[in-house]
This record gives structure tokens, C-alpha cells and sequence, in this order.
């Protein structure tokens, strides 16, 4: 309880894991990329409760968007990719679809995250790790900061072995199921080489891709 009550304290609530059931069974990645995040946001409430502890509070909140307008390299994983296609294409629906497919349409590389509406997140559910990560203590951004460089003691530190076990969970994707084996491409930091920059996708194609599956559901 007192766990609970430190974090909601800090600004941060407790997570809870996501669950498509219609979707889950058909997609054997996706309960695994669930569960990945799962773990990642325990790691984060964990990590938050313990800067409470020091009397610090984040200073994230709703509506605010200064990472996804000022970061240049938001690392994203092709498992997370996978979800982040399924979801816009499969789930996101009403204004906020035609919206966002213009956006990805239009997208210049290097520009802000293209799936940021209206200053808030339309893919917040299955928004990356490196995302779900980051959070600053105290001190709201200023305009075009990125704090990781100015302050980087306000930026949260992950717990490691919440990350490692999220990872863990993520890699029979990539056809690794061997727990020896997954542990030591975690380990060796093998697994971070396969990442790509959110900023430097092809984010048109997937723009075509939500047409594509809107035609079929109305043939």
C-alpha cells in the first residue's frame, strides 16, 4: 500500500497490462510485445516509487509533448514497430485515422513523432519503450529542450533488470528461444543492434497500408 500511495504521490500510476482478447490468439507477437510492456512499465513505477523516496515528482503530465517535438532519435525495435502498424491500421479509428494518415503520409524525417495529435499520443497503449522510459523529475521542459542533455539528473535512470527481462520476453520475435541464448544477446548488448530511429522510418508506407485494409473491409 504504501508502494502505491509513494508513486500516485510522485505522479505516476500503477500499470496494468494491456489484453486484446479477440486479437491476442491470432497474433502470437503481440501478447509478447504486451507482456514486454508490461514489464518495462513496472520497471518505470518501481523507478518512480524510489524517487519519491527522495521527495522528487515527475513533471510529465497530460498534454505535455516535449519529447516527441524535440528528441531526434527515438530508438524503436521491429517487434515494436509490428505493433505500432497493427494498432493504427486494426484499432485507431474516427477522425484521429484520417488525421494520422495524412500525417504519415506527409512526414519529413527528422521531424516530430508523426503519431503526436493534437499534442497527445494517438498510439499511447503501444507506444515504445523508449517512450514509456522516459521521464523527467521536478522541472517541466522548457521550449526545445531535451533534458537527457541539459539535466540529465532529472531524466528517470531504468531499473536494468526490468529492461533486461522486457527484452527477454521480446526476442523468440526475432527467433531467438533459447533462454541461455537470449540472455547472453541481452547481455552482450547484441540486441540493441537491431534497433531503428522512429525519425528515419518510411511512415507513407504505412499510411498506404491503413488504405489498403480499409478497401478490404469495405469489399
Amino acid at each position: 500500500m504504501m508502494t502505491n500511495r509513494k508513486t500516485k504521490k510522485a505522479g505516476y500510476h500503477q500499470p496494468k497490462r494491456l489484453h486484446f482478447p479477440a486479437d491476442e490468439p491470432i497474433h502470437p507477437w503481440l501478447s509478447m510485445l504486451l507482456d514486454a510492456y508490461y514489464m518495462v512499465d513496472r520497471g518505470i513505477t518501481e523507478a518512480v516509487r524510489l524517487e519519491a523516496g527522495r521527495g522528487r515528482k515527475l513533471a510529465c503530465a497530460k498534454g505535455c509533448s516535449s519529447c516527441c517535438t524535440t528528441h531526434q532519435t527515438i530508438p524503436v525495435y521491429p517487434l515494436e514497430l509490428v505493433g505500432l502498424s497493427w494498432y493504427v491500421t486494426e484499432k485507431m479509428t474516427g477522425p484521429e485515422r484520417e488525421i494520422l494518415k495524412k500525417q504519415l503520409r506527409d512526414y519529413q524525417e527528422n521531424g516530430p513523432c508523426p503519431f503526436l495529435i493534437g499534442g497527445a499520443c494517438a498510439v499511447h497503449p503501444m507506444r515504445p519503450v523508449a517512450c514509456r522510459q522516459f521521464n523527467v523529475f521536478d522541472k517541466p521542459c522548457d521550449e526545445g529542450e531535451d533534458p537527457y542533455y541539459t539535466r540529465r539528473e532529472d531524466v528517470l535512470t531504468p531499473i536494468k533488470k526490468y529492461v533486461d527481462h522486457a527484452f527477454f520476453i521480446m526476442l523468440p520475435f526475432y527467433g531467438l528461444r533459447d533462454e541461455s541464448e537470449r540472455w547472453k544477446v541481452i547481455e552482450s548488448g547484441a540486441v540493441h543492434q537491431i534497433v531503428k530511429l522512429m525519425q528515419t522510418c518510411n511512415w507513407g508506407s504505412l499510411a498506404e497500408k491503413m488504405e489498403e485494409f480499409e478497401k478490404r473491409k469495405i469489399s
